[in-house]
């Protein structure tokens, strides 16, 4: 009779690795995906690279590249893509007020993905390193969701780890986003901003000049930065002092 014990340990010991690498695998995925797309783009329509990037960024300005653009957001914490990268693209491709906009749901979406993970998942969504956070917030967490969440995001704590702590501690959800909305707003505008002072057209066109960048809109981005930055580190200096 067989024994079937070595089945049931090679079965544990895929779980076991499934469980421990999960995201790296659902990350490499991702990108594959992605990067698969655009060769096979680039290969079929004999375009160069910079053509078919081109023809991407033509694609996300049509209203159904902006839903691409809200499910790259969406997936952007499996990916361990920039927030900070997409946030800017959204400002470069429509502008300061469209750009805001889809910024901000696109954001939350992610948030709420990434919340969903941690109560699913529990300990295996939290990255490395996240411990010493985990620890420090959660019982602050478990007895004032909003008002941490809200002072987590204002001091720009990693996005995607406070999401994850949120589901992983299984705070209540409408505090949560509602903290997330407001606490994110300030650095979402400034990146908004950021983006939406450079010309897309222009750099495509091989400008060199300041043609491609609008001086005011970027200072205006740099201040609001600045002023974020400042007031994090004020408020982070306060929360260490109540412990």
């Amino acid at each position: 009779m067989l024994n079937p014990r070595p089945g049931r340990a090679a079965a544990g010991r895929a779980a076991g690795f499934l469980a421990r690498h999960w995201r790296m695998l659902a990350a490499a995925t991702i990108w594959l995906a992605l990067a698969g797309s655009a060769l096979g783009y680039s290969l079929l329509s004999g375009r160069s690279p910079t053509a078919t990037l081109r023809d991407t960024v033509d694609l996300l300005r049509t209203p159904s590249g902006a839903l691409l653009y809200l499910l790259v957001y969406t997936l952007r914490p499996l990916a361990f893509f920039s927030s900070t990268v997409v946030t800017v693209l959204g400002g470069a491709l429509w502008g300061p007020l469209w750009g805001m906009l889809l910024a901000v749901v696109g954001s939350n979406m992610s948030a709420t993905l990434a919340y969903g993970f941690g109560r699913a998942f529990g300990q295996g969504v939290l990255p490395t390193g996240g411990a010493g956070i985990a620890g420090r917030y959660a019982a602050r967490l478990r007895a004032n969701a909003f008002t941490t969440v809200l002072v987590m995001r204002l001091i720009y704590l990693p996005y995607d780890l406070v999401s994850y702590l949120g589901g992983l501690l299984r705070v209540p959800y409408r505090p949560f986003i509602l903290a997330s909305v407001l606490g994110s707003l300030p650095g979402t505008v400034a990146f908004v901003l950021a983006g939406a002072s450079l010309d897309i057209d222009e750099v495509f066109a091989g400008s060199a000049s300041l043609a491609a960048v609008n001086p005011w809109t970027l200072a205006f981005a740099a201040v609001l930065s600045v002023a974020g930055l400042a007031g994090s580190r004020l408020l982070r200096r306060q929360v260490h002092r109540a412990g």
